[in-house]
């Protein structure tokens, strides 16, 4: 049987509208894929600045254990540990929220 002009629009119809709902689900999907990996990336940093902080938290004991005089270092020590942990927290922090938004 033969399609008629109408059949023919209605199918034109659909298709143009399941390619117009499946470009925008690849759309979305990109995004969301960026957005995942700057939460990984962010989290890997947010590990690295902990990490950091534990050690510089470790130097900072040993060096008040070592010499008692060597106040200068282990205040420095102290100061670097201090900052690590504050880095480590904003950008845990940072990464959670992004993945968040990602979800």
């Amino acid at each position: 049987m033969a399609q008629t002009k109408a059949d023919r629009s209605a199918a034109a119809k659909k298709a143009a509208a399941t390619r117009k709902r499946n470009q925008a689900k690849a759309k979305t999907a990109a995004s969301n894929r960026g957005k995942k990996a700057a939460a990984t990336r962010q989290g890997k940093a947010a590990k690295r600045s902990a990490d950091q902080a534990k050690q510089a938290t470790g130097q900072a004991k040993r060096a008040a254990t070592e010499a008692k005089d060597s106040t200068g270092s282990t205040v420095d020590s102290l100061v670097t540990a201090a900052k690590s942990a504050g880095d480590a927290a904003l950008k845990a922090g940072k990464s959670v929220a992004t993945r968040v938004r990602g979800s």
